[in-house]
């Protein structure tokens, strides 16, 4: 739900132009095209802006944001749903509050109240990243939820704080600089982002369960991180002695509550599904909980190898689901590459992520809203075969060499499609992530391996910036050890997982930044927080169990799935890469011969032409080995993703786009009727 933005300037009489507001709630339309607000403290140098998508009290007056509590304390502008919200509600009426809409959001303004805010956090169920300014503090607050689901991103100017739902709403204020980071052009290249970090110099992004907390003295802005939930796997021999039905029992209980609070809306709630267990069961679990049939939404490829529609048609037709499937080809999905990136506003390796936008189109000329999804899954439950793979070699002590080897080879001929991309072809270490982890997790080897190519490829100025530099190092310092430490190694290799690969990617570029770019609100069940806090506490077995990923949740859902999709490992959804066919091989290479071309490449001054040209030729080359090629896939789109990135958010005047957009929009003349104070 929405889109925020706002800034905070160090001296209190910076005036606040609500022009700029108005550009900042513009350019993120897509994520709020049922109006705008925005709201600014006098003499403060404090500005919050709104872009509103209506889902809980669809008044267009009364859940019209920034909201200021009754005695103009607290400003909040805010993103996302806090479930549970009525019982909240009513528990907060009787004490004698009063609300002044139905919308979940003014919730905080009382909890706040009631608890002050560090104290409301944890009263807070769901996913969203909300802004809250304390007059009487003369405190900003930048908040997001536990695991990320929603964006917030900041930049420190010479003038102050912005903050932002996306990099364009913060680089829609003129302060903030235009440019690629050294060290975020590398990451883009290899796909492993360093948590915290985006592409862009100065702009950051509030990480997972954290809050920065920005504390005006004088004219001074001091900012702190401070983080406020994580994942707490538990330490070694200390998880509780319960039986198998035990843990299923429990399961089954928080994974219905969880679907239950997330059908609550005050407009129509679908279901993305696919073949896979995760988004089959959360359909089975909704289908019972609603009187009238499911809508079902199946994307589908061209390709055999990767599609799954038959699968999903099965489980629709079981629960009597009304499905809907889009079939996307191969032409398609770089036809609407570029459109892709100006919204994931980082590089992708593979276009499912442009099969996801087309999706989400789709879902909302339909006319949906809202979507449960089933991101999550395979992080709690170690569905992934990188994940698979660190429990066979580092999580199994009592197996014998044997054991493991066997296991390892029918994972990697199971998972074969994705060599050279999940799993990496040849095993790597990384000397920074062993001391910190205890082992180099096998989610980011893949990716590490290319960290010895990326140099050639990019500028020189770029190169030279980068020598010795460690992404592996970079990304070891970002992790919290005490969360590592004394942990299980399938733990240990979940936790880095979700902290890198789950927020950027699953949840970020393949999560909310498609579906928010169509103005659907994704709600990802197994992200529940009291399901995620029992699900750390499974033991290994109950996750992974001889041939069977996801063992609990198979077990405990078996009478809703088929018995095609309950014997089924887990397939990673991924669109087919370029070189598996003609069409797409062509597809792609009008791309590079737009956006990697001498003059493109050198305009740009991000890449080096002759090292990409090398390596355009050595993808064409038919003797290539074929996980070569898969990686060489994946590092073209990066290398598109770049060049690309660079004319959406460094070439392009940014704060002349979102004024143009509040023109187009009309919300530009509707300033004094937008103001809420």
């Amino acid at each position: 739900m929405c889109g925020i933005g706002g800034v905070m300037y160090a001296d209190p009489a910076h005036p606040v132009d609500p022009q700029i507001l108005v550009g900042m709630a513009a350019i993120q339309h897509h994520r709020g095209p049922d109006g705008f607000g925005y709201d600014i403290v006098e003499g403060r140098g404090v500005g919050f802006t709104h872009a509103r998508l209506s889902i809980i009290d669809l008044n267009p007056e009364r859940g019209r944001q920034p909201f200021r509590s009754e005695d103009g304390q607290f400003l909040i502008a805010h993103n996302g749903e806090f479930y549970d919200y009525k019982r909240l509600r009513a528990d907060l009426t009787s004490r004698g509050y009063t609300f002044r809409t139905k919308s979940d959001t003014e919730l905080m303004l009382h909890l706040s109240d009631r608890f002050g805010l560090d104290g409301a956090l944890p009263h807070l169920r769901g996913e969203f990243a909300f802004a809250v300014y304390e007059q009487q503090l003369d405190r900003l607050t930048l908040v997001r939820d536990r695991f990320g689901v929603k964006p917030l991103f900041y930049s420190l100017t010479p003038e102050g704080i912005v903050f932002g739902s996306e990099i364009k709403v913060v680089m829609a204020h003129p302060a903030v600089q235009r440019k690629f980071s050294s060290q975020g052009l590398f990451h883009q290249l290899m796909q492993t982002m360093v948590p915290g970090s985006t592409a862009f110099e100065g702009v950051f992004t509030v990480e997972p369960g954290q809050k920065v907390v920005v504390q005006r003295q004088g004219d001074q802005l001091t900012l702190h991180k401070e983080q406020y939930w994580d994942l707490d796997f538990p330490l070694l021999g200390t998880r509780p002695q319960r039986t198998d039905e035990d843990y299923m029992e429990e399961l089954r209980q928080r994974f219905v509550e969880a679907i239950q609070l997330r059908l609550e809306a005050d407009v129509p709630v679908a279901c993305y599904l696919s073949g896979g267990i995760d988004s089959c069961t959360i359909l089975g679990v909704a289908a019972a909980c609603q009187q009238s049939p499911v809508k079902a939404f199946t994307i589908g490829f061209d390709d055999s190898d990767y599609d799954e529609t038959a699968i999903a048609r099965e489980m629709a037709a079981a629960v009597g689901a009304d499905q809907d499937i889009l079939t996307v080809d191969g032409t398609q999905l770089y036809d609407h590459f570029a459109r892709t990136l100006w919204h994931t506003e980082r590089s992708i390796y593979n276009t499912f992520t442009v099969a996801k936008l087309l999706m989400s189109e789709h879902v909302n000329e339909a006319g949906y809203k809202v979507v449960v999804t089933g991101e999550g899954s395979d992080e709690l439950f170690a569905g992934y075969p990188q994940l698979r793979l660190d429990m066979i070699r580092h999580g199994m002590a009592h197996a014998t060499p044997e054991e493991r080897a066997d296991l390892e080879a029918w994972l990697a001929e199971s998972n074969k499609l994705f060599k050279g991309n999940l799993l990496a072809e040849e095993p790597l270490e990384d000397e920074a992530l062993n001391e910190v982890v205890g082992f180099t997790p096998s989610c980011l080897q893949s990716w590490l391996s290319l960290a010895d190519q990326v140099p050639e490829l990019l500028h020189p100025d770029h190169r030279a910036a980068l020598e010795n530099y460690s992404p592996g190092a970079a990304i070891a310092a970002a992790l919290d050890d005490k969360q590592l430490r004394d942990r299980h190694p399938l733990d240990k290799a979940q936790y880095v997982w979700i902290k890198t690969q789950f927020e950027s990617q699953v949840l970020g570029w393949a999560g909310d930044r498609v579906d928010m770019a169509n103005s659907l609100e994704a709600r990802p069940a197994f992200l529940d927080h009291p399901l995620v806090e029992f699900a750390v506490t499974l033991p290994p077995s109950l996750r992974f169990r001889g041939y069977q990923d996801k063992f609990i949740l198979r077990e405990t859902m078996r009478e809703l799935l088929p018995e095609t999709l309950y014997k089924r490992q887990k397939f990673a959804f991924m669109a087919p890469p370029s070189h598996t066919d003609v069409v797409k091989q062509q597809a792609m290479k009008a791309l590079a011969d737009n956006y990697l071309s001498r003059t493109a490449i050198e305009v740009a001054a991000l890449l080096d032409y002759d090292a990409v040209q090398t390596l355009l030729h050595r993808h064409r080359d038919e003797a290539t080995p074929v996980a070569e090629r898969v990686q060489l896939d994946a590092v073209i789109n990066h290398l598109l993703s770049v060049q690309i990135l660079h004319q959406h958010f460094v070439a392009q005047d940014v704060p002349e786009l979102a004024q143009q957009q509040a023109r187009d929009l009309g919300w530009a003349s509707q300033l004094n009727a937008a103001r809420v104070s």
